[in-house]
């Protein structure tokens, strides 16, 4: 269990789930590439002993950036987890939230990533970065907030049988 299902309160469900997008694991990747590329070349492989070590640096912090980051939309909340061993958190209520920010730069457009800020009242501004698809969280949170805001009304006397469309009556 994530720190999403400790802190749910009762009768609070998980509706959308955000996550870390792959491209976090692009520079490790790179550096991976060029250390096993170097290393079939004799002349430059004492370059491998500097390199190598940068390439696990990158794996190993992309791991941690993807497994420790959560991010979630409740019924009633926002709920935002970064870090491992300095953890930071965020939980917003729905009527605490002002907007939602999304930032993608050329390659998040493309690969369909990028950094959602949540705007909340008194002046709070929570980045939450490499979030995949965020435009996609950003709706799903709207959602759940205009929902929660903006219930639908119907008249009861007005009632719906056998998927007949309802009639109102104007006197």
């Amino acid at each position: 269990m994530g720190y999403v299902e400790n802190n749910l309160m009762s009768g609070e469900k998980v509706l959308y789930r955000g996550k870390v997008h792959w491209f976090v694991y692009v520079p490790a990747a790179i550096f991976w590439f060029l250390s096993i590329s170097i290393m079939f070349d004799s002349e430059a492989a004492p370059v491998v002993v500097i390199i190598a070590p940068i390439a696990i640096f990158f794996t190993v912090r992309a791991l941690i950036v993807s497994k420790s980051t959560e991010v979630a939309v409740t019924t009633r909340r926002i709920i935002a987890k970064t870090g491992f061993l300095r953890t930071s958190t965020i939980e917003l209520n729905h009527q605490k939230v002002e907007s939602f920010a999304v930032n993608q730069g050329l390659a998040g457009n493309v690969f369909g990533f990028g950094t959602i800020t949540i705007n909340g009242t008194g002046g709070i501004h929570t980045p939450i970065k490499n979030i995949a698809d965020p435009l996609q969280f950003r709706r799903k949170a709207m959602e759940a907030i205009d929902g929660k805001q903006n219930p639908v009304k119907r008249n009861p006397a007005a009632k719906q049988e056998d998927d007949q469309p309802i009639r109102y009556v104007i006197k």
